[in-house]
């Protein structure tokens, strides 16, 4: 573990760069935490390209982070602290943003199960349902703190991903949804893990972290989110400066992003 995580400063992160169209730039966008600008993008995508899935659970994307910021839930450091993440508080939602959220997500469900009927093997909408799973779970953990439901929409995720690989070896964002599962159940304490393998789920920290660096290093609109999860394993290890080096590229990346800014001023 000690040796992955070293390599964790010094990986290039050679991921495609978000832009060249309207998806892309929506992407772009909601990493800068410009999320009006995002909808709009997303929106203008979905009139463009009404069978595409993409567009809205892309646009939902958009609502999550957006709902994430406000309550400022995205903090490195919580993630970084067992305890505190144990102990986070049930959160209040903006009700009519959850709304938009669902109804998005129910749009794009229905879109990717209309395009599996006609291809059960199309990694597009197989990878649609995967981010579909994965960010009911971050809703249902983070702001409901339904860690149940979190975990079964989580083990969901995973599967579709597998799925989605089956079908695209290269569609590397399908990597994180297993990643994110692996890293974040290896933390629980061992008789946990033991409970949790026996409904299915995957616990391996190595695994995680290697699935991490794979979406950060080939992935695409999930790259950013991979690589400050890489940042959360390096202070996991008390490597802060590692957690700091990522930040600083991120920043780089989005500078727009008060988000950053906020966590490189906690790590000294």
């Amino acid at each position: 573990m000690a040796a992955l995580l070293l390599g964790v400063s010094s990986l290039c992160f050679a991921a495609q760069p978000l832009g060249g169209n309207l998806l892309d730039d929506g992407y772009r966008d909601m990493y800068n935490l410009r999320f009006a600008d995002a909808h709009a993008k997303f929106q203008q995508w979905m009139s463009s390209h009404p069978q595409d899935p993409m567009g809205p659970v892309s646009d939902a994307a958009a609502s999550l982070f957006s709902e994430f910021e406000r309550l400022k839930i995205i903090d490195v450091q919580l993630f970084a602290d067992q305890s505190r993440f144990d102990s986070r508080s049930r959160l209040t939602p903006d009700p009519n943003l959850r709304k938009s959220f669902e109804d998005r997500l129910n749009q794009a469900s229905d879109l990717a199960a209309a395009a599996l009927k006609q291809n059960p093997h199309d990694a597009r909408a197989l990878y649609v349902k995967t981010l579909i799973c994965g960010m009911r779970s971050d809703y249902a953990l983070m702001i409901d703190k339904k860690d149940l439901a979190a975990l079964n929409y989580s083990k969901e995720a995973s599967a579709y991903s597998k799925q989605t690989l089956e079908a695209d070896p290269h569609m590397y964002d399908a990597y994180l949804a297993s990643g994110v599962e692996n890293y974040m159940l290896s933390l629980k304490f061992a008789p946990v893990r033991w409970l949790l393998t026996l409904t299915g789920a995957s616990t391996s920290r190595d695994e995680g972290i290697r699935l991490l660096k794979l979406t950060a290093s080939q992935g695409h609109y999930l790259a950013p989110f991979a690589r400050m999860m890489l940042a959360v394993a390096a202070l996991r290890e008390n490597r802060p400066q590692e957690a700091r080096s990522i930040l600083i590229d991120l920043k780089r990346e989005f500078p727009m992003n008060a988000l950053y800014d906020r966590q490189l001023a906690l790590i000294h």
